[in-house]
C-alpha cells in the first residue's frame, strides 16, 4: 500500500455568508486547495465531500457543477462533527489502497445561530430536561472532571483565554479578539461551568485537501511542501452503562488515539502541536487526557503551566480553535488538518510553532441516542 501525502490544502475565512450557497462555499475551498497543489479538477480521479446540513443534497456533485464536471465518482458523507475528517479519511483510504492516485476531499457547512441539539421536540431519552443540548452535555463532562480531579472554573476559563489569544494571529478565524480571564468568567452563563465565551461559534465555512500517492507526488515534483499522512483513524463509542444517561465522548477519542499512535509508530510525547475538538472549554481540558498529552487528572495543571499555549511544550489549538475560529460542522475536520499542515510547512506566520514536524488533529461528535464518531489524523513534515 502507498503512503499518502497532502500536496494542496486550504480553507476559506470562517464567518457568516447568508448570500452564498453551500456548493459555492465548497467550490471556493476546493479551488484554493487545487491552486495550492498546482493541479486542476481535471487531474482529480475522485471527490469525497463532507456536509451535515444537506446530507441528502448531493453537495459534491453540485459543487462540481461550479468548478468542472469531469465525470469522476463522488461520495457524499455525513458523520456529525467528524464529517470533514470522514471525507478526508475516505480519500486517504482510496489512495492508500491504490484505487486512485489523486483525490480531492472537501468539507463544508452553512449554519444558523443558536444551540445545537435539543431540537427534535421528542421526549428526552435520558430523562434529564435540557440535556439534549450540546452545552448541557459538555457542562456535564466538565463537572464530572471537577468531581473526580478538582478541576476549577478558572482552569476551564483559561482554555478560552488561550484560544482567543491564539485567534488574534489567525487571519482565517471568525473572531480575533483578546478575552481576559475576568471577561470569560463574567460572561453570560450558558451551562455551568461554560460561559458564552467558553462555547464554540456556529459559522459558515469550507476547507479542502488534495491527496496523492507517493509515486504521484514524486512524478509531479510536489515533495517540497508535501505533508505525509502518518496515521488516519476513526472510532465509534463502545457500549457503556453510562450512555443510558449521557453520551461519552471520551471513550471514542481514547480508542482512536491509541490506534493512531500505534499506526504511526509514535507516542504522545512525539507530537509537536495539536488541533483538538474544543467545542466547549470543558472539552479541551478532558481531551488533553484522552489524547495522552498528560496523565489523567493533570489537565488542569497543563493549562495553568502554559504547556498548551503557543511556545509551550505542546501547543493546542493555535488556530484559535472552535472557540474563536468557529465550528462549521462539516468543514472542521479538514480545517484542523489545514492548520497543522500550515505549521508543518513553516507557513503559519506569527503563530508558527517553531520546529514543528509532527502534528495531530482530532474531532469528535454525536449526541443522545446517536452514539459518537471520532476522527484522528497524525501528520508529518515530508
Amino acid at each position: 500500500m502507498s503512503d499518502v501525502y497532502i500536496v494542496g490544502i486550504d480553507m476559506i475565512t470562517f464567518g457568516r455568508y447568508p448570500d452564498r450557497t453551500v456548493p459555492s462555499l465548497a467550490a471556493e475551498a476546493a479551488l484554493m486547495a487545487l491552486d495550492d497543489s498546482g493541479l486542476s479538477i481535471r487531474d482529480m480521479q475522485a471527490l469525497y465531500c463532507g456536509n451535515l446540513g444537506q446530507a441528502s443534497g448531493m453537495v459534491g456533485q453540485r459543487m462540481l457543477a461550479e468548478i468542472g464536471q469531469t465525470g469522476i465518482p463522488v461520495t457524499n458523507v455525513a458523520n456529525a462533527c467528524a464529517t470533514g475528517a470522514t471525507a478526508f479519511r475516505d480519500a486517504w483510504m482510496a489512495v492508500k489502497a491504490g484505487v486512485y492516485d489523486t483525490v480531492l476531499a472537501v468539507g463544508v457547512e452553512q449554519m444558523g445561530k443558536g444551540l445545537l441539539g435539543g431540537g427534535s421536540g421528542g421526549p428526552s431519552t435520558e430523562g434529564l430536561i435540557g440535556s439534549g443540548t450540546m452545552p448541557a452535555m459538555f457542562s456535564h463532562i466538565g463537572m464530572e472532571h471537577t468531581k473526580r480531579y478538582g478541576t476549577t472554573f478558572e482552569q476551564f476559563a483559561r482554555v478560552s483565554v488561550k484560544n482567543h489569544h491564539h485567534s488574534t494571529m489567525n487571519p482565517k478565524s471568525m473572531y480575533r479578539k483578546e478575552t481576559p480571564l475576568e471577561m470569560v468568567m463574567n460572561a453570560e452563563m450558558i451551562a455551568y461551568p461554560n460561559t458564552k465565551l467558553m462555547c464554540s461559534v456556529n459559522v459558515d465555512g469550507s476547507a479542502a485537501a488534495v491527496l496523492v500517492s507517493e509515486q504521484k507526488m514524486k512524478q509531479l515534483g510536489l515533495s517540497a511542501r508535501a505533508i505525509k499522512v502518518r496515521a488516519s483513524e476513526m472510532s465509534s463509542n463502545p457500549f457503556e452503562e453510562r450512555q443510558m444517561a449521557m453520551p461519552d465522548f471520551s471513550s471514542a477519542t481514547r480508542i482512536a488515539a491509541a490506534r493512531a499512535y500505534e499506526r504511526a509508530g509514535l507516542g504522545p510525547e512525539d507530537i509537536d502541536l495539536v488541533e483538538l475538538h474544543d467545542c466547549f472549554a470543558t472539552a479541551e481540558i478532558v481531551h488533553y487526557e484522552n489524547l495522552g498529552l498528560c496523565a489523567d487528572g493533570e489537565a488542569g495543571r497543563l493549562i495553568d503551566d502554559g504547556d498548551t499555549a503557543l511556545g509551550g511544550r505542546v501547543p493546542v489549538n493555535v488556530s484559535g480553535g472552535l472557540l474563536s475560529k468557529g465550528h462549521p460542522l462539516g468543514a472542521t475536520g479538514i480545517a484542523n488538518i489545514y492548520e497543522v499542515s500550515t505549521h508543518l510547512r513553516g507557513e503559519a506566520g506569527e503563530r508558527q510553532v517553531e520546529g514543528a514536524r509532527i502534528g495531530l488533529t482530532h474531532v469528535v461528535g454525536g449526541g443522545p441516542g446517536m452514539g459518537t464518531a471520532c476522527g484522528i489524523h497524525i501528520l508529518e513534515k515530508a
